[in-house]
């Protein structure tokens, strides 16, 4: 099997539950919006910073991401941090954060109209995904279990990193 349909199986719950709380948001409502960007930037910069970890190359969407917010009336400072870790973990969190460009794509087009689309249009640049899905499968190749758990938990971590952004939200 290979790592990105292992990933794909093992986080497939994970991935539902996030889509379900995020797909709360009605994108056409400015306050709804809103809250829903604003849920992303407590999740995105470090997941970023883990994906940029393993792939240099990353696209990073925080500062995208950052002046939807502040066209939006909610100025925030996301840090764009670094980390030079690179392991199996990073891998995963790799998967999760290029994954949801796919279905940022999707989503850019229910945003109501007039309200800035920066962060969820920036979708994968022609070959670019599968790229990124190739390099995940050269990664995890005759690596042991343990190898491959950790990469499973690290887009785990991640999705649950998403999931705990929106629970502050609604606190």
């Amino acid at each position: 099997m290979s790592a990105i349909a292992l990933l794909r199986a093992k986080t497939a719950a994970s991935h539902e539950a996030v889509d379900s709380v995020f797909g709360g948001h009605d994108l056409n409502n400015p306050l709804s919006y809103q809250r829903f960007l604003e849920a992303h930037g407590r999740a995105l910069p470090h997941a970023e910073a883990m994906a940029a970890a393993v792939w240099p190359a990353l696209r990073l969407r925080t500062p995208l991401l950052a002046a939807d917010l502040a066209a939006l009336g909610s100025p925030a400072e996301l840090a764009v941090s670094t980390r030079n870790e690179q392991g199996p973990s990073q891998w995963g969190a790799l998967y999760v954060v290029e994954g949801s460009r796919l279905g940022g794509g999707v989503l850019a087009k229910q945003v109501g109209p007039g309200m800035p689309v920066a962060y969820l249009s920036a979708v994968h640049q022609p070959g670019e995904w599968r790229a990124i899905r190739h390099a995940i499968d050269a990664a995890a190749a005759d690596r042991d279990q343990h190898w491959l758990d950790q990469m499973v938990a690290g887009a785990l971590a991640t999705f649950e990193l998403y999931e705990a952004a929106t629970r502050h939200a609604r606190a």
